[in-house]
């Protein structure tokens, strides 16, 4: 098995540098003599293309494009000779270029009238399936004829396969077949295998471009190591391209071509044809996991070549992400680049304008750190690099409380109601790297004058504080918002002033209206302009020019208006709040902010158990098993892949199937009962693998886009080794025996607690809080940063406040999640105290008002300002009722709940094949996994794994599902549906859903369109997208009339409210 894997990702690894490959298409080339052919070669090589696919130079008619009428001859252009020397010297000359050769491919095409040789009459179809006398079909088709039968007779593949293996023997690196679809994929596979097995380095792409899903879906297995998207027929206001890819990628890595190969006239590079093919060639350098660029693109070399060397030298890898543009900001297209570092590319739309880059959008998908702009590689189109900047280091008292501080009881100035603030500012608020902060500020003064404050931030790392203006709102809020670009420790604080100029101003504007002498004024105007340049006397310093010329046009002596006109100009009252005095500035108390990476806010979770993944029946799975799963939970589109304990397991009192108190010889114990004689919460359980093993899992995982997430559980077997060593770390019973753990009336026989605490001083037993915390640094030098909490509420809060702090002092980008299923406060707690997610009351919310009061909880202060749900829609130890008789549509319910609801969401498998068996009367499986081995036919019928896959698409690609904020509840008289929009805060992104919340009838339903989000009035459009099916509209009616059924239970439709070009 791990022979096996380890031949995977070498195959892996020769497959991507091979898709990293510049494919120049030579569509042309047969009418070329083999000088031109050296000239190309060479020039396709200083433009960086290290590949070049041929038209074959076989003898043909020229009114009959490719079909061949001698395959095995050369066209007389090319001397005629076999056609086996002939690309033996045409590869030998490429190959001195450092180019590889490929030949397109089309062998089930013939000229009509072929040789015997290329084409045996029995091959082809018969003279009645012919369209000789259809005058629908092109000319051309009339020439030619096509090989019949499905799959294709034995003979012409025999023949083929001899004809294919003396062309590999010539030189030849590969195909790219032209029509995969006309060819069962059984056919493929027995033309090509038998050569692959003698030819490992042979290589195969299938131009899938234009074909239909299904047509696509059945070239799976067929032996391709590549196949192309859509590019060509894409606008970038277009959200299909994103679903066309992740369906080609499940078949095989996806190739990019900026234009449809058609064999036409080069374009003229100054015509706007040009420029959208030079637009789309960026979109196929960045989308791709190669490139393939034809002819048309020969005139534009060298902006050819600039897009190659950044290819090159940005090296995207990694699955991309479309995020298309609405209401005038850019499309985005996001993908990974090396460790640390997404490739952006912003696209206008509608092509006339520059792209408005609304950076958080793309905030759940990059990397913390600041967007630099690389280039504007065309017009309408930004190129960007996002590089993750050093997380910000504080040590672990920094991240510890302080006490508030009281408001200067001298100030004139007044500060109440700063938000976000835990804990009045002793504990720190939560946000995500480039996702804006909102402050907001109560300002209070005596008297008239106008009032002027700054919101002032930084990480604490820095000495130099960044700083932007309060706006003021109603009845003396204040806000201001800033984007944190690192992962860790923040502070902010805000300052504010009585703004002499602004009073200045106010006051002028007014007495001018009122036709008032204003001449002693405009005299303290000159006043106060003097004073603002002696406090600045620099004369480089820009800020000083419009205080310089109010100051020499009042000298002028001007009309009173004019002189307003000019005192009140905005650039000049920026100048004045920059050099200006402050008088009575007054600065808050800082407040902490503690920046969490993005997968702290947003994720799909998939909970397994490695030992049930093995294939045969009755065996042990191992962490090899789980790799080989990793392909089929990226396709779903799951991000963070979360295992239960991996430790060794206890003998002793060993629970037993169903959680027995005896435990059979084979059974295989709980995974929480944890230690073994082989070792404890830093072991690995021996039958699922070695540390090389896990380091391989995660790396796997990694190279999927996907994260390994541990379960971190405080608790011990009796045979942990622990037990023998620090026996004062556990509580004995008056007769000297181990407690075990219990929450009466139940009793945990196969575990025991440690104990936090000295029981005669009451003293923390600070050698066991150090040992816990070593086992998180263990499992992060191993490769983790993800750890799910098991039962912290059992667990001091002290305890957590320290653990926490101290490792994100060492590394700030680790994520705990919380499964605190317990009382409100207690689980709000914990999050205040530093926890990044946390488990929830989803799980048991079903009816609309439960659902509806719960999202508008969760995301809305104070609670959106330091916790985080994750929606698990259920756990091992948790089978809901609901799910428990809904069948397969309650498990679409919960599913589009938990996805639309919150930016984290989270499934146990088994979920997907809707299992809801229980114990009867209990919320608890039946043959829980916990207690045995549990393996899965994943195909099994009925099952969900295409709708979850489509709902975490839709996830990725509309932010306003990127997180649980923005939750707008829609009003509708149906108490069994739900409505509700996500919006992102600048309406950038607005996602309408109606769930169905019963799993057996139908439900009918009217839905407000919400116009009031965009500003509109009642008669205005409002236009969508259908998520599920692409459908767009356009509404001018006051709602939406919908029809949900059990078999379709949900609908989500993406608004925009100015319209689209296409």
């Amino acid at each position: 098995m791990v022979r096996r894997a380890a031949a995977r990702l070498d195959r892996d690894a020769e497959l991507l540098a091979f898709h990293a490959a510049a494919i120049a298409l030579a569509r042309g080339a047969r009418a070329s003599p083999y000088a031109a052919w050296q000239a190309l070669c060479t020039r396709l090589r200083r433009c960086g293309f290290n590949a070049v696919c041929l038209t074959p130079p076989w003898q043909c008619r020229d009114d009959i494009q490719g079909a061949p009428a001698d395959v095995d001859h050369a066209d007389a252009r090319w001397g005629g000779g076999a056609m086996d020397a002939t690309l033996a010297r045409l590869a030998r000359e490429a190959a001195a270029q450092g180019l590889t050769l490929l030949l397109d491919l089309e062998p089930d095409r013939v000229a009509r009238d072929a040789a015997p040789r290329t084409a045996q009459a029995q091959w082809l179809e018969s003279p009645a399936d012919e369209p000789a006398g259809d005058p629908r079909q092109p000319a051309a088709r009339h020439g030619v004829r096509y090989v019949r039968g499905r799959p294709a007779p034995a003979a012409f593949l025999q023949a083929w396969q001899s004809r294919l293996a003396g062309w590999l023997d010539a030189g030849v690196a590969g195909f790219r077949c032209t029509a995969p679809q006309r060819l069962d994929p059984s056919d493929w596979r027995a033309l090509f295998e038998p050569l692959r097995a003698s030819r490992p380095a042979l290589r195969l792409l299938a131009w899938t471009a234009g074909l239909t899903p299904a047509q696509s879906a059945a070239l799976a297995g067929a032996g391709f190591d590549g196949v192309f998207g859509s590019i060509p027929w894409w606008s970038p206001d277009a959200a299909w391209l994103d679903a066309e890819s992740q369906r080609l990628r499940e078949i095989a890595p996806l190739l990019a071509a900026p234009l449809a190969p058609a064999g036409g006239a080069p374009l003229a590079p100054a015509s706007a044809a040009a420029h959208a093919a030079l637009r789309a060639l960026w979109v196929a350098a960045l989308w791709g996991d190669g490139l393939l660029v034809g002819s048309e693109l020969q005139r534009m070399m060298p902006a050819v070549a600039r897009a190659l060397r950044w290819r090159r030298q940005a090296a995207p890898r990694g699955r991309p992400v479309l995020l298309c543009g609405r209401d005038g900001w850019a499309t985005l297209i996001i993908r990974p680049g090396p460790p640390g570092t997404s490739h952006v590319l912003a696209l206008d739309p509608q092509a006339a304008h520059e792209p408005r880059v609304d950076w958080s959008a793309g905030a759940a998908l990059l990397p913390a750190g600041v967007p630099r702009h690389l280039a504007d590689p065309v017009e309408h189109c930004a190129l960007y690099r996002v590089a993750a900047e050093r997380p910000v280091r504080a040590t672990a008292g920094a991240l510890l409380p302080g006490p508030p501080s009281a408001c200067d009881r001298d100030a004139r100035v007044v500060f109440e109601h700063v938000a976000p603030s835990v804990a009045h500012g002793s504990l720190a608020a939560k946000a995500l790297a480039h996702v804006p902060v909102e402050v907001g500020v109560d300002l209070i003064s005596d008297g008239h004058e106008q009032l002027a404050g700054e919101l002032q931030w930084r990480a604490v790392d820095q000495a130099g504080w960044h700083g932007v203006p309060l706006a003021p709102g109603d009845n003396d809020r204040w806000h201001a918002r800033f984007a944190p670009r690192r992962v860790g420790l923040h502070e902010f604080r805000v300052c504010a002033w009585r703004d002499t100029w602004l009073t200045f101003c106010r006051e002028l504007r007014l007495k001018h209206e009122a036709d008032q002498d204003i001449a002693l004024d405009l005299a303290e105007g000159a006043a106060h302009l003097r004073a603002a340049l002696a406090r600045r006397q620099a004369r480089g310093d820009a800020r000083r020019a419009p205080i310089e010329a109010a100051l020499s046009m009042l000298n002028g002596g001007p009309a009173p208006a004019d002189a307003v006109a000019a005192l009140l100009r905005d650039g000049l009252a920026q100048a004045m709040r920059a050099l200006a005095a402050r008088p009575f500035m007054h600065t808050s108390a800082s407040r902490p902010l503690w920046v969490d990476r993005a997968a702290a806010g947003h994720g799909s979770w998939y909970e397994l158990f490695p030992r049930s993944q093995a294939v045969p029946a009755g065996a042990h799975g191992t962490f090899d098993d789980v790799i080989a799963r990793l392909p089929a939970l990226r396709a779903m589109g799951f991000d963070v892949l979360y295992l239960p304990p991996i430790h060794p397991i206890g003998q002793s009192q060993r629970k037993g199937r169903n959680n027995a108190l005896q435990a059979a010889a084979d059974d295989p114990g709980s995974p929480y009962a944890i230690g073994s004689p082989d070792g404890g919460h830093d072991a690995i359980h021996p039958q699922l693998g070695t540390r090389a093993d896990f380091a391989r899992l995660v790396q796997a995982a990694a190279a999927h886009g996907m994260e390994v997430a541990l379960d971190f559980a405080i608790q011990c077997s009796p045979d942990h080794p622990w037990l023998q060593r620090h026996p004062d770390w556990f509580e004995h019973r008056a007769d000297g025996s181990i407690r075990h753990a219990e929450n009466p009336p139940k009793r945990y026989e196969d575990i025991v607690n440690v104990s936090f605490y000295d029981q005669a001083s009451g003293r923390p037993r600070r050698a066991l809080w150090r040992a816990l915390r070593d086992v998180l640094l263990y499992w992060i030098d191993a490769g983790v940063r993800i750890f799910r909490v098991d039962n912290p509420h059992t667990k001091p809060l002290p305890f957590w406040q320290w653990l926490i702090a101290d490792v994100h002092a060492r590394h700030p980008d680790v994520v705990f999640l919380s499964e605190a299923f317990t009382r409100p406060r207690m689980m709000y707690r914990l999050a205040k105290l530093g926890f990044t997610q946390s488990y929830t009351y989803f799980t048991w919310r079903n009816t609309r008002h439960e659902l509806d009061s719960y999202l508008r909880e969760l995301s809305r202060p104070p609670v959106c300002e330091w916790f985080r749900p994750n929606f698990f829609v259920n756990t091992p130890d948790i089978n809901p009722y609901f799910l428990q008789a809904s069948g397969r549509a309650g498990f679409l319910i919960r599913a589009a709940l938990a996805t639309a609801g919150s930016g984290l969401w989270g499934m146990y498998s088994g979920f997907e094949l809707c299992e809801a068996q229980p114990v009867p009367g209990k919320e608890e499986y039946l043959d829980s996994e916990k207690y045995q081995l549990r393996q899965r036919d994943w195909h099994a019928p009925g099952n969900v794994t295409a709708e979850i896959a489509a709902l975490n698409r839709i996830r990725r690609a509309n932010p306003a599902l990127h997180s649980h904020l923005g939750y707008v509840p829609l009003q509708c008289a149906n108490e069994q549906v739900l409505t509700f929009c996500k919006a992102t805060p600048n309406r950038a992104s607005v996602v309408l859903v109606a769930i169905s919340l019963d799993p057996w009838a139908p439900q009918s339903v009217r839905v407000a369109l919400p116009r009031w989000l965009f500003g509109l009035d009642d008669s205005a459009d409002l236009h969508g997208e259908d998520l599920l099916d692409g459908a767009r509209a356009s509404w001018r009616e006051a709602a939406l009339d919908l029809e949900l059924t059990p078999q379709r239970p949900y609908r989500l439709w993406r608004l925009w409210s100015r319209p689209l070009s296409s």
